[in-house]
């Protein structure tokens, strides 16, 4: 009896989804008409594509033809068609590309080159592009005779994460933005964030509200903190930013949007959450605003801490969030109907009750909507998952259906690792993205989990009453592991299983060109071994040299090594080893010390490497080859590094000074090594990052200012105290050349030092001091201004050889 009870209660909530899910896909529907209204006309669209076209391959401008057309060709779908021009014409054009969108052409055109050209194309900063193995005009390869027809199985390809902009954007000019539109255009992506300029909006609607230039100076971040200042994480830090800065970047924007448009993307605009500058409270004394918790400082500094939250059940909540999207409108014209809006993002709401949770959904939603009657609300979905302990059920469902049904979508953030989906009833039936996250700060670090991005999407989009409605890569930087984000991108327009491991060979052989045994075995262990992560944790990027150890390694855990201006519960932290809190979700917390998570074997790894190196005879003169080398080899190095430390700390246990000066000479070596090795190529190198702040800067101020924001995100993050480092260094860590001789060299040689001289007069090793001298050092290092090289010097090649040799043979 029992059981048939339980039977009949799970056919009606069979039916209930099964009805909702219907409900939903009408309503996607409806938005779907209503945005394609909003594009650009077909001719504008069809030469916006012809515009990417003639910047990728300027001599086949005229070898291609470009045409939009309706969805009845596609079978209602958005779709790209690629068949042989029929012309008796001399010099007509070769190929025909018909889509739906200029997006839905420049994917067919992408497609062409990759299946029927072996081309590849990446980011400049991945090895750019292989367009070696593209014929000449006039000998391009037909298609077969009734053409290429590919349909988008889901609506959307989303592009971004709220903090991209912070770890990647932040310094891009125009030329940049450019480049990397093409590049979206080339992958199918239709939906991105449009996140820039925004600072120069909430300026104007708060001066509206009598707030003065010099409030808005306690509220914006530094340039390069602008996200977390957005979210109400911080205030203030890295800044004041200049009017200079809030000009040129809405003027940015506005040429960003433009472009999108052109091409038929759907840009999401921010709204919206609450988070409100101090000065508020004053002019508004009746208001209900709050101040928020703590959010990563050492000693909780209000200068630029706990943020104020105007409640969402305050009129003036609906009438700021309506006045920041008019101003939008006003300022970019009716170009979306998507915004996005982060509630509480690693901020928790002060109260579990689901009533106030729908009240706070509703006000946000309300914003939106009393500005743009048909907007639909986009989310990340990171909160479900950074703090599940609050979003419970009841949580959950009371926020995603706060809102009417069809007005929000979901970005399953964390989906490739860990997939809120599947345990939330498909999001309780909100439509929602299903989106590959990935990599963290903005980290170099070979990853990669291609059997789930090859799988997920597809498992998803199948799986009984679903409500996905795309695909989304939410990654927090970008420019690194590009076999990763082709793959995700591809999987906008794969329908079907594949075979990966096929797939991988074709990879290899667009990207370098032509076909190598030694490269494509050496790829299919890369595939076993770095790029299959499975173990759901996601810490892969904390080797020791770059986020190197805070502790006392002499395990007298009964001492306090926290410093005289610590907390009690940063003591705590220290002691365990590790520090915690939301954006530090993975550590291995059983340890005293931190660490790296270690995935695969490395000596089958070291393998892969011998394989590149014995290609590089063949291969050396190609960018993609370098780049993927020089990163191979630094991944191994730096594995290898992780190990020569335990070695270190072990003889320091054992009291054995000769062992650890000669395993911390060797760490201290292997820095160095790996410094001359990326320098060996541009796309390593930390003079590029700084002189790409700089070059924004339009006076002497801002340029000191830029390029200390620049030195303090990729170092140590946030603020410090005298012997307390930020609980976020090293967060944003890179391997970039210049980094590691200029920074984290002379930290590790500090720590080591003082090791030795612990041993040598028998006394306990001085954590204290250690932390004194690096913390100074940082400090010194973010306000200093040498220049680092921004050209590649050495031969990759050989140096990587050199170094295999030297190490590994």
């Amino acid at each position: 009896m029992v059981n048939l009870k339980s039977w009949f209660l799970l056919a009606i909530l069979s039916v209930f989804l099964c009805k909702a899910s219907a409900v939903e896909s009408d309503a996607i529907e409806s938005v779907l008409r209503r945005l394609h209204s909003k594009q650009a006309q077909p001719i504008v669209q069809e030469s916006a594509a012809k515009g990417v076209l003639q910047r990728l391959l300027p001599a086949h401008l005229h070898s291609f033809e470009f045409k939009i057309v309706s969805k009845d060709l596609c079978g209602g779908r958005s779709c790209f068609r690629i068949t042989n021009y029929k012309s008796s014409r001399r010099n007509s054009p070769e190929i025909l590309i018909q889509g739906t969108t200029a997006v839905e052409i420049t994917s067919g055109l992408h497609w062409y080159l990759k299946y029927r050209c072996g081309a590849h194309i990446s980011w400049d900063k991945t090895g750019g592009v292989q367009l070696a193995s593209v014929p000449k005009p006039g000998s391009l390869p037909l298609v077969e005779a009734d053409g290429v027809t590919i349909q988008r199985p889901v609506p959307w390809n989303y592009y971004q994460n709220v903090v991209t902009s912070s770890y990647s954007f932040v310094w891009w000019d125009w030329q940049r933005w450019e480049k990397e539109i093409d590049w979206m255009a080339l992958q199918g992506i239709n939906l991105p964030l449009a996140f820039t300029g925004q600072e120069a909006i909430w300026q104007k609607v708060f001066l509206d509200y009598n707030i003065t230039t010099q409030d808005l100076n306690d509220f914006f971040g530094g340039p390069a903190f602008l996200a977390w200042a957005r979210m109400g994480n911080l205030h203030a830090w890295g800044g004041p930013l200049s009017q200079n800065w809030l000009n040129i970047q809405l003027a940015l924007q506005k040429q960003i949007l433009s472009r999108m448009q052109e091409l038929g993307m759907t840009p999401v605009l921010p709204s919206f959450s609450g988070n409100v500058p101090a000065a508020l409270k004053t002019i508004f004394p009746s208001a209900n605003i709050t101040r928020l918790g703590d959010w990563n400082t050492v000693n909780g500094d209000p200068r630029w801490c706990c943020t104020f939250l105007l409640a969402p059940s305050d009129p003036l909540f609906i009438d700021i969030g309506e006045a920041f999207i008019r101003k939008q409108i006003e300022e970019y014209g009716d170009i979306t109907d998507i915004y996005n809006c982060d509630t509480f993002n690693e901020n928790t709401p002060p109260t579990d009750d689901p009533t106030y949770i729908s009240s706070l959904g509703s006000a946000v939603y309300k914003a939106m909507s009393k500005a743009d009657n048909n907007a639909v609300w986009l989310m990340q979905g990171w909160l479900f998952y950074s703090d599940s302990e609050y979003w419970k059920p009841p949580q959950m469902e009371a926020l995603l259906h706060s809102v009417p049904r069809g007005k929000m979508i979901v970005l399953d953030l964390f989906a490739d690792v860990k997939p809120i989906w599947k345990s939330s009833s498909e999001f309780y039936g909100t439509p929602y993205i299903w989106c590959m996250l990935h990599n963290f700060g903005g980290n170099v670090e070979m990853y990669g989990v291609l059997d789930a991005v090859a799988s997920g999407p597809i498992d998803a989009r199948i799986s009984e009453n679903s409500t996905m409605v795309g695909v989304g890569m939410c990654m927090e930087g970008i420019e690194h592991n590009p076999v990763v984000y082709e793959l995700m991108s591809e999987m906008a327009f794969r329908g079907d299983n594949f075979q990966l491991q096929g797939w991988l060979k074709s990879y290899s052989r667009r990207r370098y060109g032509k076909v190598n045994d030694q490269i494509e075995a050496a790829w299919d262990i890369l595939y076993h071994t770095i790029y299959n992560c499975t173990d759901g944790i996601a810490d892969h990027n904390k080797d020791y040299i770059v986020e190197f150890p805070d502790w006392d390694p002499s395990g007298k855990t009964g001492t306090d090594i926290s410093g005289p201006d610590s907390s009690s519960q940063n003591q705590m932290q220290k002691l365990a080893g590790f520090q915690w809190n939301r954006r530090f979700l993975f550590f291995e917390k059983s340890s005293s010390l931190p660490k790296p998570h270690l995935w695969y074997s490395t000596e089958n790894v070291i393998k892969a490497l011998r394989l590149f190196i014995d290609a590089g005879t063949e291969l050396s003169g190609s960018l993609t080859y370098r780049y993927d080398l020089v990163d191979l080899s630094r991944q191994s190095l730096s594995k290898l590094a992780n190990q020569v430390y335990l070695d270190a700390i072990s003889a320091f246990r054992h009291e054995d000074a000769k062992a650890l000066s000669l395993h911390s000479q060797k760490f201290l070596q292997l820095i160095k090594d790996i410094d001359r090795l990326l320098a060996a190529d541009d796309n390593f190198l930390l003079g590029t990052w700084l002189e790409s702040a700089k070059n924004l800067a339009m006076n002497s101020d801002e340029n000191k200012q830029y390029e200390w924001n620049a030195r303090t995100q990729i170092t140590m993050w946030f603020d410090n105290t005298k012997y307390n480092q930020s609980q976020l260094h090293d967060y944003a860590n890179k391997f970039w050349s210049g980094l590691l001789e200029a920074y984290y060299l002379p930290r590790a040689s500090m720590y080591f030092e003082l090791l030795s001289k612990s041993l040598e007069e028998k006394v306990d090793f001085k954590l204290e001091e250690w932390r004194r001298e690096w913390i100074a050092y940082s400090n010194n290092w973010q306000e200093s201004r040498e220049l680092y090289p921004v050209k590649a010097q050495g031969d990759a090649l050989a140096i990587a050889t050199d170094l295999f040799e030297k190490y590994f043979s």
